[in-house]
């Protein structure tokens, strides 16, 4: 096995390989998971979810819908019956609404129990009452949301009296889509039209969703508006597979210097392209087959084959629909040619971890040249080299351990991961599916 179970609890060490050669598939895409549960929860109806993703963090928000009564089945991993209680069916949980770690969840709970008739409490774990709320809680409170928790609402754990809301006008401060959809959940409740307008566009799911379940939604440009909805149906929402979680194989096909990788049924929506247009500008050979439309949302297969990457300048604007691979963009800067670097990725200091502060110690412990700024970092990348044998920290975040589970594929002795578990947070069984393409 290229990845063996160290003597640390939930440690592993990530071997070195000469490619990544085969077919794989990757778990449901996250952000819809999260979405095709909320919204099947408040429609009338069944709801089927193929492809859904048993990651924690979408069990998170799973377990908080049944918690306010809906009734959810899992005839299989992968498969969710979701019954319907309809916009007005559900009811006050009897507990605290634990998010985990998911962001995610309570921000757009948020935004669903600011409306509902009764009392609610959200909390998460440690990491998760660090975040800001207040992105969200302000427009919230615009829109006559009575939420309060520490500091004014600005972190978790927070008390939401459910009420009657109101539609607004909002340009948001930032692109994001858990803000963006927060007001959106909020806004189908509300009285009259809510219009949301972004400096940059997010990720669109929730508007994609929103119409599939039959809202009265309305996109142009970076707009979107959405009016007072008496009832949303049930419907089969098909998940296609993770682009964040593809984005680490691509990136390991691209480095490792004997790869030729076909990656299965991804969603390549607009908004989440971002990766794929970052490594073929550096260089990488990847081509998208078999486009198709499922759901609601683009699907294709990507053929990636190993390719020699030279370093980019990445501005905020292009990071934007690639937030989420911030890791393994750096992961792939670090095997380029020349230098990389990122600006405008200061809101990734307060994700699971402050990303740009751990990949900068990560990658500097195995040998690369790395230079963090307050809103990004700059890479020297090593080339056609090889790192150096290390041990890194997740620090609880799965999207730092898969990435530098890639790096070790160009190491000299390979890559220990302590706290590397937390991958179930998005692709559980990830290190099997790693070994099943590895060319030893």
């Amino acid at each position: 096995m290229g990845e063996k179970k160290d003597i640390f609890a939930g440690s592993v060490i990530a071997s070195p390989a000469r490619g990544l050669k085969g077919t794989v598939t990757v778990p449901g895409d996250k952000s819809i998971s999260h979405r095709s549960i909320i919204l099947g929860s408040i429609a009338t109806g069944v709801t089927e979810v193929e492809g859904f993703l048993e990651g924690e963090d979408n069990l998170s928000t799973l377990n908080a819908m049944r918690l306010m009564g809906v009734k959810i089945v899992r005839p299989e991993e992968d498969k969710v019956i979701v019954n319907g209680a309809g916009m007005a069916g559900l009811g006050e949980p009897p507990d605290c609404i634990d998010s985990g770690n998911s962001g995610t969840t309570a921000r757009l709970l948020t935004g669903l129990l600011s409306a509902q008739p009764f009392f609610s409490v959200i909390t998460g774990d440690s990491t998760l009452r660090k975040r800001s709320m207040k992105r969200v809680v302000e427009p919230l409170s615009m829109m006559g949301a009575s939420i309060s928790g520490r500091l004014n609402g600005s972190y978790l754990p927070l008390a939401i009296s459910g009420r009657w809301l109101k539609g607004i006008s909002y340009r948001t401060p930032v692109a994001s889509a858990q803000l963006k959809s927060a007001l959106l959940l909020a806004g189908i409740y509300a009285e009259g039209e809510t219009v949301i307008e972004e400096p940059e566009k997010s990720r669109d799911h929730t508007e994609r969703m929103l119409r599939a379940f039959g809202a009265d939604i309305d996109v142009r440009g970076n707009a979107v508006r959405v009016r007072s909805t008496k009832t949303l149906n049930g419907c089969k929402i098909i998940v296609p597979g993770d682009i964040s979680s593809a984005a680490f194989f691509m990136v390991g096909a691209a480095i490792a210097p004997e790869s030729e990788l076909l990656v299965k049924n991804v969603g390549i929506n607009p908004t989440r392209t971002g990766i794929i247009k970052i490594i073929k500008r550096m260089g990488g050979t990847i081509d998208i087959e078999n486009r198709r439309e499922v759901s609601g949302e683009p699907v294709g297969d990507i053929l990636v084959k190993s390719s020699r990457l030279k370093g980019i300048a990445i501005s905020g604007a292009e990071l934007l629909p690639a937030i989420d691979e911030f890791p393994v963009i750096c992961v792939a800067a670090a095997f380029a040619e020349g230098t990389t670097t990122v600006s405008g990725a200061g809101e990734l200091r307060v994700k699971e971890s402050d990303r740009i502060a751990v990949m900068a110690e990560s990658l500097a412990s195995i040998g690369v040249e790395v230079k963090e700024k307050e809103d990004g970092i700059i890479i020297k990348g090593v080339g056609p080299g090889h790192v150096k044998k290390g041990v890194i920290k997740s620090h609880g975040d799965h999207r730092i351990a898969m990435a530098l589970s890639m790096a070790a594929l160009r190491s000299a002795d390979g890559i220990g991961i302590e706290g590397a578990g937390c991958v179930d947070v998005s692709f559980p069984g990830f290190f099997s599916v790693l070994d099943s393409v590895r060319a030893s």
